[in-house]
This record gives C-alpha cells, structure tokens and sequence, in this order.
C-alpha cells in the first residue's frame, strides 16, 4: 500500500507495518516485518484474549470476584476496578469511573495464574500464541506492559481479531462492545474523554477527540496503543486492520503523524 510510505518521513530510526483485511490477506507492508519490538500496552489485548480463552474454558468467570473489593475480572479488563494507574491501591469503587490500570492487568494476571495453576505468560502462549502461529511473540513480565512481538505475528492476531478461531464470536463482539458504558476517564496522552468508552481490553473509538486513530476512523474502531510508539486497531467497517510498531517512545510526534497514517489507509482501502 502506497499510503505505508507516508512512515519513511516519520521521525523514528526504525518502524514497521502492515494492514491486513477481513479474510487474513496482508494488504501492505512497510519496514521489517519480522523485527521484535516492545509492544508497551499492546499487550494488554493479547493479555485480554486470553483471559477470553479461559473464561470461555470455564477457568474463570467474567463476573467472579478479582482485585478489589467488589471488583471483577470484567471490571479488571475494562480499567472499572477502581485500581491506580500504576499502583495496587484502590482509588474509587468499582463500575464508577474508568481508570487506565496497569496495576489491574498485573492483578488479571495473578487472579488466571491461581485460577489455572500456570503462569500467565505460559497460558498466554499456550491459548493464543501457539495457536496463532504467534512464534516470535513473548512475555517475559507484565502481562499489561511487558509483551515483545513482530509486525508479522500482530498480523496474525489482527486476522483473529476480524474472525475469530480461538474464541465463539460473541465472545469477541461482547470483548469489542462498550462495558459501563457513560464513564468519563483519562485516555493516557490524549487527556479526559467524555465518555471514555472500552470493551474487555479493548479500547473502543466511538466519538473519541482528539485520538490516536483517524477521523475517518469508524465508531466501531477497536484496538490498542503503547507508550513504545506502537499501535493496533481493527475497523469493522472498513474491514481491515493495521499495526505499527517503532522504536521511539511515544510522544508528540506520534500524535501528530498516527492519525494521518490511519486516513490515508483507509482511504486506500476505500478506492480499491
């Protein structure tokens, strides 16, 4: 795809990408592929996925007590449990408002852990990495920040992700549909959304201004980014998905460039 060019005048030493559609064909590609980088909170959706797997095993339920009093593994996967950002305290009572944890996706880890009696980064390979073919994937520590992954692998879990294998497909659209909906919160970088809308893992586009997605982006949009310079969305109504992953943190200059990208996909997409 032409509009992947638009990277080579991006500010970072090294990024690459891909866009893959609805029926698993990789439509672009930009940059070496099979390159690992740390994908920050890009993990957090692979973490989810398979929190999903064990939930549809029967290991855990969506709705049993993890985390907080009062809190739960649904709560957990859509940043509602009420734990700071990056601290294992309690900073509001759960379902009240949404606030981005890193610290719940760490306690969703150790709740499936003791659930399943293994630990999270090996159910992680077993329920979604292997299956997926995922080889170069890993996590090697937290399951919200730690995951290092290719463009390559990403692919193969955006082709998942637009039609699932390892999960029914109304798991994943619950996954992919708004949970409490209405609550405000911050969204990291881009500040206070009213509402900040997420799914199970999955922070959802809706109406979201400004955003890392495009403006052409639908409200359906799906999908992830890390403080890495990475990024995975998924758009159903485009049908297709794209991820980048760089190596320079994120910052302004990711703001600036990532929306312009994600038009300029679509827009190709749509002329074809």
């Amino acid at each position: 795809m032409e509009s992947l060019r638009m990277i080579e005048n991006w500010p970072v030493p090294t990024a690459a990408a891909a866009v893959v559609t609805a029926d698993g064909t990789r439509t672009g590609s930009y940059g070496p592929a099979d390159r690992r980088f740390p994908l920050a909170s890009v993990t957090k959706p692979l973490a989810a996925y398979a929190v999903l797997v064990a939930v549809e095993e029967g290991a855990v339920e969506l709705d049993e007590p993890a985390g907080p009093e009062g809190s739960t593994v649904r709560h957990l996967l859509a940043h509602t449990s009420g734990l700071a950002f990056d601290e294992h305290r309690t900073v509001a009572a759960p379902g009240n408002r949404r606030l981005y944890s890193n610290a719940g996706f760490e306690v969703l880890g150790d709740h499936l852990a003791k659930a399943t009696d293994i630990p999270f980064g090996e159910y992680l390979r077993q329920a979604v990495l292997e299956p997926l073919g995922m080889t170069a994937t890993d996590l090697p520590g937290s399951p919200a920040r730690d995951g290092v992954s290719t463009v390559d692998d990403l692919v193969r879990f955006a082709a998942e992700l637009q039609a699932p294998r390892l999960l029914a497909p109304q798991t994943l659209a619950e996954a992919t549909s708004v949970v409490h909906p209405g609550l405000t919160g911050v969204l990291p970088g881009y500040g206070h959304q009213r509402p900040n809308d997420w799914g199970l893992g999955f922070e959802i586009r809706d109406g979201k201004s400004p955003h890392w997605t495009g403006g052409s982006s639908s409200p359906r949009t799906f999908g992830h980014f890390g403080q890495s310079g990475t990024f995975l969305w998924v758009d159903p109504e485009a049908g297709a998905a794209c991820a980048v992953l760089t190596d320079r943190p994120f910052g302004p200059w990711a703001v600036e460039v990532w929306p312009a990208l994600t038009d300029a996909v679509l827009t190709e997409l749509r002329t074809r």
